[in-house]
C-alpha cells in the first residue's frame, strides 16, 4: 500500500499526539462504561443510551484510527531555520487589495482557516509555495482573480 507523506509543524504532531491520548485513555474507556451501564438496563434492542454510546464508540474508534494513519505517515517540517521562500511551517504575510493578511502555511492535517492556518494543498498554499519575498501570484476565487504580493516570510 503506497502511503502519502503528511507534513505537519512539529506543534501539529504534538496535538494530534495529545488527541489520540485522551481517546485512548480517557474516551474510549469512558464510553465503554456507558456500554456496560446500558446493557445492565436489560433489553438494548431499544435502547436509547446504549445507542448512542455505540455511535460514539463508533466515532472514536474511527478517529483513533485516522490519528494513528496520520502520525504514522506524518513528517515534521524544518521551521526552525531561516526560511528564504516559503513552506510548510512558514507565516507569510501578503498585500491583497490594499490590505495584509498573514498566514501560517501547515499540513493538511493541522489546517484551520478559521485561525489563519493554511494547508499547502489549498489553492492558496499552493500557490504561494516556493515563492519570495516580493513575488506576486494571482489565486482563482469565488469572487474572481486575486493577486497576492508576498511581503514577509518568518
Amino acid at each position: 500500500m503506497n502511503q502519502e507523506i503528511l507534513y505537519v509543524t512539529k506543534e501539529g504532531l504534538d496535538k494530534l499526539k495529545a488527541e489520540l491520548k485522551e481517546l485512548v485513555e480517557i474516551k474510549r474507556p469512558e464510553v465503554a462504561k456507558r456500554i456496560l451501564a446500558a446493557r445492565e438496563n436489560g433489553d438494548i434492542s431499544e435502547n436509547a443510551e446504549y445507542d448512542s454510546a455505540r455511535q460514539e464508540q463508533s466515532y472514536i474508534e474511527g478517529r483513533i484510527s485516522e490519528l494513528e494513519e496520520i502520525i504514522k505517515n506524518s513528517k515534521i517540517t524544518d521551521s526552525e531555520k531561516k526560511k528564504d521562500n516559503v513552506g510548510v511551517g512558514c507565516i507569510v504575510t501578503v498585500h491583497i487589495d490594499g490590505d495584509e493578511e498573514t498566514f501560517h502555511i501547515v499540513g493538511a492535517p493541522e489546517a484551520n482557516p478559521l485561525e489563519k492556518k493554511i494547508s499547502h494543498e489549498s489553492p492558496l498554499g499552493l500557490a504561494l509555495m516556493g515563492k519570495k519575498v516580493g513575488d506576486k501570484i494571482d489565486v482563482d476565487a469565488p469572487m474572481g482573480k486575486l493577486t497576492y504580493t508576498v511581503l514577509r516570510i518568518d
